[in-house]
């Protein structure tokens, strides 16, 4: 655990200390995100934020691999290619964020950094459908690249509050976290030291040390160098965790069948089950409107959050509530008693789901819900 806290402390330390100057970097080459009618900042902010996040993460990297217990999990080469293909897309976020790349190429820098990890061995290698299922091995690195891409977007769609993305993405990391230290504790013999806990240490420390420069109001935005990146990351976390485990390491954690059965399946959907809903949703919305699915909007869970009466800073809460309760509630199945664990997800949701209906009620005198029309304006209401 000691060696863990360290990379997760590097990455947070590395990451904060450089977000000034990547501030400073993004001012001088005039990389802001301006001000649209959907947007719900009101003055131009600087971005490229995503690439500090992404230094702190190669550096959490290199200092675990001069670690000895830790130098271990990098002998398959699968962490040194999450690096590059972090690399790649932090690389075309950066450039879209001074230039703004359009869709397909953004998509084609996507598909070449998943085309990357998969290829260095983090890919589905079987479906643990309660017992192993091994597909095709060319059917389980499109599943890879399929799975990347959509989280990379789903990260993408879900940034459009200050501090949301990065704050949702280190619940996750935290979460998938806890979920793959315990399982590498169940081998036999033991072995806590692997791929997915790793990214998920480093991932959740990049993330903490951008959210204080991040949080309403933000001084610097991630970009799109930090949302592909983070999406990017979180993937290659998922994939690590899933399609690398057997139920059988899960039950011997002391969950039923049924729960050994679902849990490494369920677990990442969960984790991720905010952003993937978000980007499904969206996706279906546009579609149906005879959009193109990449085209914006003021319709994502964010928008809804303000348009029902939250403010800024409790919209942001209640979303990373939502997150924690769905992302840790699914991993409480691990180490609790079926019962106690449901009948707590279910009080949390609760919980959740009373203050995102009530406290609009209570909204200080003068705030008003925005309204947006169909393609996104915002309507004076």
């Amino acid at each position: 655990m000691r060696e863990y806290l360290f990379v997760f402390l590097v990455a947070l330390a590395t990451t904060y200390v450089l977000v000034p100057l990547m501030r400073t970097i993004a001012v001088r080459v005039g990389a802001f995100t301006e001000v649209r009618e959907r947007d719900v900042h009101v003055v131009p902010i600087p971005r490229l934020g995503g690439a500090a996040m992404f230094l702190g993460y190669a550096a959490a990297t290199l200092v675990a691999w001069r670690m000895p217990f830790l130098r271990q999990v990098f002998e398959s080469g699968e962490l040194i290619g999450i690096l590059i293909g972090a690399g790649v897309v932090c690389l075309v976020g950066a450039i879209d964020d001074v230039k703004e790349l359009d869709a397909l190429t953004k998509l084609g820098g996507q598909l070449v950094a998943a085309a990357i990890i998969a290829f260095a061995g983090v890919q589905f290698f079987s479906l643990p459908l309660g017992v192993v299922t091994v597909l095709p091995a060319p059917l389980l690195v499109l599943m890879t690249i399929f799975i990347v891409v959509l989280c990379i977007n789903a990260v993408n769609f879900i940034d459009g509050l200050d501090g949301l993305a990065a704050g949702l993405v280190a619940i996750a990391a935290i979460a998938f976290f806890i979920y793959s230290y315990l399982i590498s504790a169940s081998y036999a013999p033991p072995n806590v030291f692997s791929g997915a806990t790793f990214v998920s240490a480093a991932l959740a420390g990049a993330c903490l040390g951008f959210l204080p420069h991040n949080v309403f109001p933000a001084k610097l935005f991630m970009g799109d160098s930090g949302a592909l990146t983070l999406g990017l990351l979180l993937a290659a976390a998922a994939i690590l965790n899933v399609g690398q485990i057997d139920p059988a390491q899960v039950s011997q954690l002391g969950a039923n069948q049924v729960a050994a059965t679902v849990l490494p399946l369920l677990i990442p959907i969960s984790i991720m089950l905010l952003p993937l809903l978000d980007v499904v949703w969206a996706v279906a919305r546009r579609t149906a409107r005879g959009q193109r699915p990449w085209q914006a909007d003021a319709q994502h869970l964010h928008h809804r959050m303000l348009r029902i009466g939250h403010g800024h800073r409790r919209a942001v809460l209640l979303l990373w509530l939502w997150g924690g309760v769905v992302a840790l509630g699914s991993v409480s199945f691990v180490v609790l008693p079926p019962l106690v664990a449901a009948v707590g997800g279910v009080l949390m949701l609760a919980l959740a789901a009373g203050l995102t209906t009530w406290l609009p009620r209570f909204s200080a005198p003068g705030h008003r819900p925005k309204e947006y029309d169909d393609q996104g304006q915002r309507i004076d209401v």
